[in-house]
C-alpha cells in the first residue's frame, strides 16, 4: 500500500477578480509545484459536502474525510470546546465564539473579529474576567479564548439540561438543520438567540436561548469595564468588548473511528481547534506542531518536514493549512494570492524535493471557497488534484478552479475523495 498525503487549503477556492486580470487567486497565483503535481497526475472538482452549501470548515472536514456529515455533526460548538479540553456531557450547550468590537448601543457590531489584532495573551486575560466576573441566574460556565479572537463557551443548566436547537447570537452566521451556513449578507447587529423553528416550544431550548442571552449581555458589561479593553482603546485599537456565539450543540458526534472504515492509521496537523476536535474524534492522531513564527518561509517548511518524516510513522497524514481563508474573509486578495505562492514555494517545494511520488499518493483541495469579493464562504466547487503512485497523467496543465473543470476526475463530493485516495493507495 502505498503511503497518503491528503492536504486540504483552507479557503482557497475563489471566483475571478477584476484586478487580477479576471484570474481567481489561485489561478493568478506563480504555483509551479502544485501545477507539476496536477500535469502528472489528475485533477476535477469538489462540492466540499453537496452542491448549493456554503459549508463551514467543520462539515466540510468531516466530509472530506469521508463521513456524512448529516448523519454524525452536532454542531461546531461541541467539536472545539472538546479540543480545547472542556468536558461536555449530553444536555451542556457548547458554542463556538469570537471576541467581537460593538458599540455603545451594545448592539451595532463595529468589528467581528476585532480587528484581528487580539494577542492570544490579551484574550487569555479577558477570558480570565470574563470566568470570574459573571454568574448565570440558571447555570453555570466555561469560557475558553483558543486562537486569536477566537473561543468556546460551555453552558450548563441548574435546572434542565439545555438543547443546542437555538439561534446564533453572530449575524454573519445562519443555521440550516444543524448546519452552520455563512451568510453572503448580513445586518451587523448583535443577534438574540431563540429556539429554532421547531423547537419553539422546547423547554430545553428556551432555557437555552435565556442563558446565552444572559451570558451575552452580561459579558459585554463586564468587557466594557476591562481596563484592558481601555488601555486598547487608548492605543487606537477596537476593544474586545463582545462575545459573537454561534454553532451550538448539546452532545458530541459518534463517528467511527477511519481506522475501522479504511484500516488504515492516519496521522494530522492542523492549526484551528476544529480540525483537532475532529482528528480526535474520528481516531486521527495529533502530530504536535511548533507554534506559528508568523513567517511563512520559516513555518512552511517545518510543516513539510514533518509530513515527510510522518509518512513513516503513518498510513496518510492529513495536513490543513489555514492561510488563504484569513485574506479572503478580509477581502484582500492579493495577499490570498501571495499566501497561495507561499504555500507552493516553502510547502510544497520543499516536500517534493524529497517526496518519492512512486511509493505515494499525494491530493490537494480546499475545505470550501472563500470569495474575496463577498469576504464570505459561498457554494462554488473546488479544485483536487490527485498524484502519484500508478496514476496516469490526465492532461491537465495547472492546478486552478479553470483547470480543474476539465480534469478527468469531474465533479464529485468531499466523502468521495478520500475513499479515492484508499483505492488509489491499493492499486
Amino acid at each position: 500500500m502505498k503511503k497518503i498525503l491528503y492536504v486540504v487549503l483552507d479557503g482557497l477556492g475563489d471566483l475571478p477578480v477584476k484586478e487580477l486580470d479576471n484570474k481567481t487567486p489561485l489561478e493568478a497565483a506563480l504555483t509551479p509545484n502544485m501545477d507539476k503535481l496536477a500535469q502528472k497526475g489528475k485533477t476535477g472538482l469538489v462540492y466540499p459536502v453537496a452542491e448549493g452549501i456554503a459549508p463551514e470548515s467543520d462539515i466540510a472536514v468531516i466530509s472530506l474525510l469521508g463521513y456524512d456529515a448529516h448523519k454524525y455533526y452536532t454542531g461546531r460548538g461541541p467539536l472545539e470546546a472538546f479540543a480545547e479540553g472542556l468536558d461536555i456531557q449530553e444536555g451542556n450547550l457548547a458554542l463556538r465564539v469570537n471576541f467581537a468590537t460593538v458599540a455603545d448601543d451594545a448592539k451595532t457590531i463595529k468589528d467581528r473579529r476585532v480587528g484581528r489584532n487580539l494577542t492570544d495573551e490579551e484574550a487569555t486575560a479577558l477570558a480570565k474576567e470574563i470566568n470570574s466576573k459573571i454568574t448565570l441566574s440558571s447555570g453555570t460556565f466555561e469560557f475558553k479564548n483558543t486562537i486569536g479572537h477566537r473561543g468556546v463557551l460551555v453552558i450548563r443548566g441548574m435546572r434542565s439540561k439545555l438543547s443546542g436547537w437555538i439561534t446564533n447570537t453572530d449575524p454573519a452566521y445562519d443555521r440550516e438543520g444543524v448546519f452552520g451556513v455563512a451568510k453572503e449578507k448580513f445586518e451587523n447587529k448583535v443577534a438574540v438567540s431563540q429556539p429554532m423553528p421547531g423547537y419553539e416550544d422546547s423547554p430545553e431550548a428556551q432555557e437555552a436561548a435565556l442563558l446565552l442571552n444572559e451570558f451575552t449581555e452580561r459579558s459585554n458589561k463586564v468587557l466594557n469595564d476591562s481596563a484592558l479593553n481601555k488601555k486598547r482603546i487608548a492605543e487606537g485599537k477596537m476593544p474586545g468588548n463582545l462575545i459573537l456565539s454561534r454553532d451550538a450543540g448539546d452532545c458530541l458526534p459518534k463517528f467511527p473511528s477511519l481506522a475501522s472504515l479504511y484500516n488504515i492509521r492516519f496521522g494530522s496537523f492542523v492549526q484551528m481547534p476544529v480540525e483537532k476536535g475532529i482528528a480526535l474524534l474520528t481516531g486521527i492522531d495529533i502530530i504536535d506542531v511548533p507554534s506559528s513564527s508568523g513567517h511563512l518561509d520559516v513555518d512552511y517548511p517545518i510543516w513539510a518536514k514533518l509530513a515527510l518524516d510522518s509518512l513513516n510513522k503513518y498510513d496518510g497524514i492529513y495536513v490543513h493549512i489555514k492561510g488563504p481563508d484569513e485574506p479572503a474573509h478580509d477581502g484582500d486578495f492579493r495577499k490570498k494570492k501571495d499566501i497561495i505562492e507561499a504555500i507552493d514555494k516553502y510547502f510544497f517545494a520543499d516536500l517534493l524535493s524529497k517526496l518519492d511520488l512512486n511509493s505515494a499518493i499525494i491530493a490537494t483541495t480546499a475545505d470550501h471557497s472563500t470569495v474575496c469579493a463577498i469576504k464570505a464562504h459561498s457554494a462554488d466547487p473546488v479544485p483536487l488534484l490527485i498524484s502519484g503512485g500508478d496514476i496516469k497523467p490526465d492532461g491537465s496543465l495547472s492546478f486552478s478552479e479553470k483547470a480543474a473543470k476539465l480534469g478527468s476526475l469531474g465533479e464529485l463530493t468531499g466523502r468521495d475523495v478520500l475513499p479515492l485516495l484508499v483505492k488509489f493507495s491499493q492499486e
